[in-house]
């Protein structure tokens, strides 16, 4: 059949039949074993060393929501890469932050940015922000298996609720647990430093330039506490990944924009080495 759709031109007669508008129930029917979830790992002995991403952070202004992520992936005490991407547009008014292992968490991410493409050309209108949390839910659950084995992917999600007109954040557990989170988020290694951080800086009428400097801070406490976390690199001039979210729609900012924000931050800190406090009342 192969042999004869490639002499012919035609799609074969899977693509043409109607069904589902999810690209993945779609992929389950014909091709199952290209579902992440379902390949086999090789029999192994003992933990599996890969890559794994840290920490993303996530806060919400009026208008929008900021996602951002640090740049380093380590591989047990070995610092694998200084200079990953964690954070990526999944459609034009939401983007995904990924922790755990990296390799998975890329293919994952793919997998998604191609399921909302189909369901959009499919149906002809967007997925609801509510619609694409629960997808991505769906997937993460279908990594169970190799979460078990610890290569597990634990992704922060944020978009931009054209519905609402508000910006919203659902973060996940290994088993595709959805929760929404209120005001601001942080999931990976460095979550706990990161979060706190964000705890104390939070308000809830940020500006937009306000919003990306309190998770660019929040990432810069988390690399202070965290050594699978990095912190902005001025040598070598990487930055955390900022990226912003409103009813104009997904824009990361350049690297001039996110160095001055740290260039800023670092001279601060100069004078306060643990950062801004919280204004006492």
């Amino acid at each position: 059949m192969e042999a004869n759709t490639r002499s012919t031109g035609r799609l074969p007669a899977a693509f043409l039949t109607p069904g589902s508008s999810s690209f993945m129930d779609f992929l389950g029917a014909h091709a199952p074993d290209l579902l992440p979830g379902n390949r086999p790992l090789p029999p192994v002995q003992g933990a599996i060393e890969a890559p794994h991403g840290t920490t993303i952070v996530a806060a919400t202004f009026p208008g929008g929501v900021v996602l951002a992520g640090d740049r380093r992936a380590t591989m047990g005490n070995v610092i694998a890469q200084r200079d990953i991407e964690k954070v990526f547009p999944a459609d034009e008014y939401s983007a995904v932050g990924i922790a755990g292992t990296a390799g998975l968490a890329v293919e994952m991410v793919k997998l998604f940015q191609l399921e909302l493409e189909h369901f959009e050309k499919v149906e002809g209108a967007q997925l609801s922000l509510e619609g694409k949390a629960n997808r991505l839910s769906t997937m993460i659950r279908s990594n169970l298996g190799m979460a078990m084995q610890g290569l597990a992917v634990v992704p922060l999600f944020a978009g931009y609720d054209l519905d609402r007109e508000k910006g919203r954040i659902f973060s996940y557990d290994v088993t595709g647990g959805r929760s929404e989170e209120q005001g601001f988020a942080a999931t990976g290694s460095g979550s706990v430093f990161a979060r706190s951080a964000l705890k104390k800086l939070f308000q809830e009428d940020f500006t937009e330039g306000q919003a990306a400097t309190a998770v660019v801070q929040a990432l810069y406490d988390a690399a202070d506490d965290d050594s699978a976390t990095g912190g902005p690199d001025m040598a070598r001039r990487i930055y955390p990944i900022v990226t912003v979210i409103t009813d104009e729609g997904f824009r990361r900012l350049s690297d001039e924009e996110v160095a001055d924000i740290a260039r800023a931050i670092h001279e601060r800190r100069l004078d306060q080495p643990d950062g801004p406090r919280a204004a006492l009342l």
